[in-house]
């Protein structure tokens, strides 16, 4: 879908859709709604009056124009001509609900909300108001953002494995998934004096959402197809288009560099394992000036020789979910250009239970030197990390970021409401947790407590790769912070936010894309 900013009056701009909102409990609409109100008769007036439009999250009222122009007399073309009361050829009413809670994250979903419905109703394009900008109090370009962000999100389909014959029968929540969804969306805005604004605004949500999108495709993808290999492709294509430095460590280089963590859990597959390291240098003179973003990428968890259930393993191929936003985020900064220097680094790798896996009671040593005694070989994420972490800190990284798909825990723990984090640092803590609240991809700080490390003692190693049954994702965490030790470092847990069971604001079913977004901003906030 193409989005585009146009200037003009909103109640004469002719479109086969016309989106305005409403916060619920106004009584009489305002702004450019009010406009077209008044254009209608005072028609939205009287269904607000009615009770069948409360401005409610998530209501979308449809008021089709040219039945308006039909009941003032005569039917047909000629007839809408000369007595349609407005341009457009419907009207969509959307509910903002409360102006209290308000934001940015709500132009998101709304916008969400607004783009399935529009495909829903098979329109080919469609204008909207700037949702926020006017009553609502919020800075017009970043609505623009938001609005772009939020539409794109909300159409997005994976359907790539579907026959056309499959139709309906496909089973997707979205019952209108496979229709082709509007080819055009225009903000519309009467003071042509804000426009250069709004579509800058327009062009950095396009990217924003072209974060989550690369990364939703990555891990939509089935696992059969998406190899370590594969994946190692996907990033050096993102790298090509978007002239990044890139490099993969082949298994032999990864040896030879003694990660010994990482390829413990390559062993049992025989596909191969692929370091990925993209570089975007956005203050090349000052190479200090940097942060390494960090993804587990595991193409397929089994459990290795711990196997997981046939139910545990279904998703499965989302385990690289925390590497997928790692590659997404990097192409969006490449084109947003903050003055900083981002390093993206994916440790790939399947975890599977062939011959020469990996056991449960090995030791294996780290790239730092560290020895670790493998209790359970389904937690090998963080053995992953904690070679890669080592190689980013060899390499000179001034601050660490890592995110993974790390622990079912941590839904117990926090649910979906939040993407658990931990951290050694206040400053770099603060930070993120400010950019994840921008981007509407909230964070939860979790303690990282002396009771809770010494879980993770081994009798006869430095640590073990598990901490037991009791706080999951604080002893993982704490497992990684031995590695990342006194450079400024943030651990996100992701295994909560990756994928979605349903349609809900700016996800649909399957994979989110969690945590690509909220590493774009942290990379401009930091530059």
């Amino acid at each position: 879908m193409e989005i585009k900013v146009s200037a003009g009056n909103i109640v004469e701009h002719a479109t086969p859709a016309l989106v305005v909102n409403l916060f619920q409990g106004v009584k009489v609409p305002g702004g450019a709604t009010g406009a077209v109100d008044q254009a209608l008769g005072g028609l939205i007036s009287r269904l607000i009056e009615s009770g069948e439009v409360s401005g409610s999250s998530g209501e979308i009222t449809i008021i089709h124009t040219s039945a308006l122009a039909a009941n003032a007399g005569g039917t047909g073309k000629s007839a809408r001509a000369k007595s349609a009361p407005i341009a457009a050829e419907r009207v969509l009413v959307a509910g903002l609900g409360s102006s209290d809670a308000f934001d940015y994250e709500a132009v998101r979903v709304v916008s969400a909300q607004v783009a399935r419905k529009l495909r829903a109703l098979k329109v080919s394009g469609a204008a909207t108001i700037v949702h926020g900008a006017g009553i609502g109090g919020l800075d017009p370009a970043r609505c623009a953002e938001a609005i772009a962000e939020g539409s794109l999100l909300g159409l997005y389909t994976f359907n790539k494995y579907r026959s056309a014959k499959s139709g309906e029968d496909a089973g997707s929540s979205d019952s209108d998934a496979n229709s082709p969804g509007p080819e055009t969306l225009e903000l519309v805005e009467m003071d042509a004096a804000k426009t250069k604004a709004l579509d800058k605004g327009v062009g950095r949500g396009v990217l924003y959402a072209s974060a989550a999108i690369t990364a939703r495709d990555l891990v939509n993808e089935p696992p059969n197809i998406l190899s370590p290999a594969a994946l190692a492709d996907a990033a050096e294509v993102v790298a090509k288009e978007s002239k990044l430095g890139f490099e993969v460590l082949e298994e032999a280089a990864c040896k030879k560099l003694g990660m010994g963590a990482y390829l413990s859990v390559a062993a049992g597959s025989s596909r191969p394992p692929k370091f990925i390291h993209m570089t975007y240098k956005g203050d090349a003179r000052k190479p200090a000036n940097n942060i390494w973003l960090v993804g587990k990428g595991i193409t397929f968890d089994s459990g290795g020789l711990s196997l997981k259930s046939a139910g545990g393993m279904i998703t499965m191929k989302g385990d690289m979910g925390g590497g997928a936003a790692v590659i997404g985020a990097m192409k969006a900064i490449a084109a947003l250009k903050p003055k900083i220097n981002v390093h993206g680094v994916c440790a790939a790798t399947e975890n599977m239970p062939g011959g020469s896996a990996t056991r449960p009671g090995d030791v294996v040593q780290a790239m730092n030197g560290k020895y670790i005694e493998v209790e359970n070989t389904d937690a090998e994420g963080r053995l992953t990390l904690a070679d890669a972490i080592c190689y980013a800190k060899d390499n000179g990284a001034a601050k660490i970021v890592d995110v993974a798909t790390l622990t079912g825990a941590i839904s117990v723990a926090l649910g979906r409401g939040h993407i658990g984090a931990f951290s050694n640092s206040e400053e770099l803590y603060s930070a993120l947790e400010k950019s994840a609240a921008t981007q509407g991809e909230p964070v939860w700080r979790l303690p990282l407590g002396s009771v809770t490390k010494r879980q993770n003692r081994s009798n006869i190693a430095d640590l073990k790769n598990t901490g037991g049954r009791g706080a999951g994702s604080i002893t993982a965490a704490h497992f990684i912070h031995e590695f990342a030790g006194e450079t400024p470092w943030v651990h996100l847990d992701i295994a909560a936010f990756n994928m979605s069971d349903g349609v809900s604001g700016v996800n649909v079913q399957g994979a989110t894309g969690a945590a690509s977004r909220l590493l774009v901003r942290l990379a401009e906030d930091l530059g």
